[in-house]
Parts: structure tokens; sequence; C-alpha cells
């Protein structure tokens, strides 16, 4: 069973990518060239930061462990 956690582990690097893999596709398509202006991979780093900052915030692992326990 896929817990939440797994499903942040593996958003965090698509997140990182994402920013590169959207300005690829749009300097091959050569469509919206106005984009290729815009920093689209420093976007997808933002994300996967902003992931990581929100999940330390809002979750607390000691929290859980008292849970459990």
């Amino acid at each position: 069973m896929v817990d939440r956690p797994d499903v942040v582990l593996a958003a965090i690097p698509l997140l990182a990518v994402s920013g590169v893999v959207v300005r690829t596709a749009v300097g091959a398509t050569g469509v919206a060239s106005g984009l290729l202006a815009a920093p689209l991979a420093p976007i997808g780093y933002a994300a996967a930061l902003a992931l990581i900052c929100w999940e330390v915030i809002t979750t607390s692992a000691a929290g859980r462990a008292r849970e459990r326990a």
C-alpha cells in the first residue's frame, strides 16, 4: 500500500524536472516562444523546495511517532 510519505518522495524529483521538461517542450515546438524567456527550470526547483518546506511545516514526525505508540 502506498502511503503519503511515499507519494511525497516520488513527487519531489517530478516537480524538480517539470520546469526543464516544459522548457524543452516549448523550445522543441517553437510554440509560444515568448515563454522561452521565462525562467521555467528554476520554477520546477522552487516547486520542489516549496513541497519539502510544506511537508516539514505541516507534518511532524514526533507527532506521528506518538500516535503509533
